[in-house]
């Protein structure tokens, strides 16, 4: 699939031009001109539709059904097992409620800030992200929705509950004061909230930013709806922290985009090459069938250089900006899909530390030293058929278990003995954990996911109106 890739593209650059001047006059170009012409945002705009007038969908109904799911059906169970010291992956109402998260990787200096201020036109504004050849942002910075222009500190980003990084409180004081937030009045973060992310360089060691850069680049990757990493003509080098970096991406190739940035400072031969290059530095990182989308052009303000390949660059950015559109237009559809999917999670969990906790029960006796006899089951889980139990009577996939060695780190700060039985996790009022989690996952949220689908009106699925324990009706049958 890469090699295709590449030859379906080399074909579009001989085809889309007849002459072509050389590299080295286009490079002499870009430093003679002094003042470039900006580009036109036209089809930006459409693209994006940022100039329709018609007020955004109301998911507010939808979103509060959701957070009520959440809160009765899963929480319980993801809190009596400690789920979120397995994963490290908390979920708060900020987060079910907040807006698609678009995050930029790469290496530094490749024209991500660059991009974001071309995306929102902030470009010459008080409020633009700084720019450079050198490494500029330093920081993590969050470009979101507010009233008017305003940047806001990360230790106030972090002590509001109300938005979805709270948990980001985590990760120290030292990453708190790299965290920044600008709200922007745009309509744009009406519907998206960026991420810029610090460049990758590759001769710093990581503990010498202060903080576990990979870590808190994994709660973004986590988070995000569409992951778009950034390289250019000049950095197409893979080392040891742009390659722990994909290994975090695993699992979310349908999230992530490459693009290939600044491809008009190239002749149509050197182009060709380093496309050709950049698919041989990333196939070993990128283990899948169907490899990510690439896009190919200039994300600035300024026009394409002459004697470019203006027309398929602009293509290029016209797919790019409508992948982002379907991102936006399908965000409840992901929000629900990843509860649901963070609701299986949390059952596996639950039901395999179940399993740890029978068969503790079952190998002890009056005489048994209770800690060596864990220790014993925590070794070697296959031995006492832990995993192959689950996979046998609760209709789980094999593809979805965690990796046996977290429960030793798992169980070595959480004992054993400080768990309950899921059979003994019921009450009279409440029902059981493990049954409300279950129709969650195969009635609820497949039921309000299906009520978007079917055209309703998200504002009639409130809660105080239909309860939220209700199957949607069937639009489709006649009454």
């Amino acid at each position: 699939m890469l090699e295709n890739q590449v030859i379906f593209f080399s074909r579009a650059l001989l085809c889309s031009c007849s002459t072509r001047v050389p590299a080295a006059g286009i490079k002499q170009e870009i430093e003679e001109a002094s003042e470039t012409s900006k580009r036109d945002r036209s089809h930006l705009e459409s693209t994006l539709k940022l100039n329709e007038d018609k007020p955004a969908d109301d998911f507010s109904g939808v979103l509060q059904r959701l957070r009520k799911i959440y809160h009765s059906s899963i929480k319980p169970l993801e809190q009596s097992y400690r789920y979120n010291e397995l994963r490290q992956h908390e979920i708060t109402d900020g987060e079910i409620t907040s807006k698609p998260m678009v995050l930029f990787l790469g290496p530094w200096s490749v024209g991500k800030s660059s991009m974001i201020n071309y995306l929102l036109g902030l470009d010459d504004t008080p409020y633009q992200l700084y720019t450079g050849a050198e490494p500029t942002t330093s920081e993590f910075t969050v470009i979101m929705h507010g009233p008017k222009l305003k940047t806001i500190e990360g230790i106030v980003m972090a002590a509001d509950s109300a938005r979805s990084f709270s948990p980001l409180e985590k990760f120290g004081q030292n990453f708190l004061e790299k965290l920044i937030g600008i709200e922007v009045p745009h309509k744009l973060l009406e519907r998206v909230t960026f991420v810029d992310t610090p460049g990758i360089i590759e001769n710093r060691k990581q503990q010498e930013r202060g903080y576990p850069f990979n870590d808190v680049c994994q709660w973004f990757i986590d988070r995000a709806d569409l992951i778009f990493v950034v390289f250019d003509p000049t950095k197409l080098d893979v080392g040891l922290e742009l390659e722990m970096l994909f290994r975090q991406l695993k699992g979310r190739e349908s999230q992530i985009r490459i693009i290939l940035n600044k491809a008009d400072s190239l002749a149509t031969q050197e182009l060709m090459r380093v496309y050709g290059a950049l698919f041989w530095s990333l196939a070993p990182l990128i283990n899948v069938t169907e490899p990510p989308r690439v896009y190919v052009s200039s994300f600035w303000p300024h026009e394409y250089q002459p004697e470019t390949h203006q027309d398929l660059f602009l293509k290029e950015e016209i797919s790019l900006l409508e992948d982002l559109n379907q991102v936006i237009e399908n965000r409840m559809e992901n929000k629900i899909a990843f509860i649901r999917q963070h609701a299986i999670r949390v059952r596996i969990h639950a039901l395999l530390v179940d399993r740890y906790l029978q068969t503790y029960k079952d190998k002890m006796t009056f005489f048994s030293d209770g800690e060596l006899v864990f220790r014993d089951i925590v070794e070697d889980p296959d031995k006492f058929f832990i995993f192959k139990t689950i996979l046998a009577k609760t209709n789980v996939s094999k593809f979805d278990l965690p990796n046996r060695e977290a429960y030793k780190d798992f169980f070595g700060i959480n004992p054993i003995t400080s768990f309950k039985l899921l059979s003994q996790q019921c009450s009279y009022m409440g029902g059981c954990f493990l049954e409300k989690i279950e129709k969650a996952i195969t009635r609820e949220l497949p039921d309000l996911l299906g009520s978007i689908g079917l055209g309703k009106k998200p504002s009639i699925l409130s809660c105080d109106i239909t309860g939220c324990g209700e199957t949607p009706k069937n639009r489709y049958r006649k009454p």
